[in-house]
């Protein structure tokens, strides 16, 4: 098993910039890759952003491609994603999620989650 543990969300302001925290702990070598997904009021959970350990490399959402990045230090086993230039519609909580699979950008396609940390972006 996998426990995931988010931090870093709060209240800002249109513009403002805000890093959110995943640190990982358990059977974190099993993980192939982690993301973030984030939750609206009455939405589906939607992909965020994908970090893959082995390569570093990483893939966002086109609504989020420029303004966040995610990273990873794998000594920490703890992944971030720097969110800058934030909207109001970057509104929602955010999910930390670690897969053992290769691909997929679903839910469905991640083993475990985190509980999740909220941000609010007032405009």
């Amino acid at each position: 098993q996998v426990q995931l543990v988010e931090s870093g969300g709060g209240l800002v302001q249109a513009g403002a910039s805000l890093r959110l925290s995943c640190a990982a702990s358990g059977r974190t070598s099993s993980t192939y890759r982690m993301g973030w997904f984030r939750q609206a009021p009455g939405k589906e959970r939607e992909f965020v952003a994908r970090f893959r350990w082995s390569d570093l490399n990483t893939y966002y959402a086109d609504s989020v491609k420029g303004r966040f990045t995610i990273s990873g230090d794998n000594a920490k086993n703890t992944m971030y994603l720097q969110m800058n230039m934030l909207k109001p519609e970057d509104t929602a909580v955010y999910y930390c999620a670690a897969s053992n699979s290769r691909y997929g950008t679903a839910p469905r396609d991640y083993d475990y989650w985190g509980q999740g940390t909220r941000v609010t972006v007032s405009s």
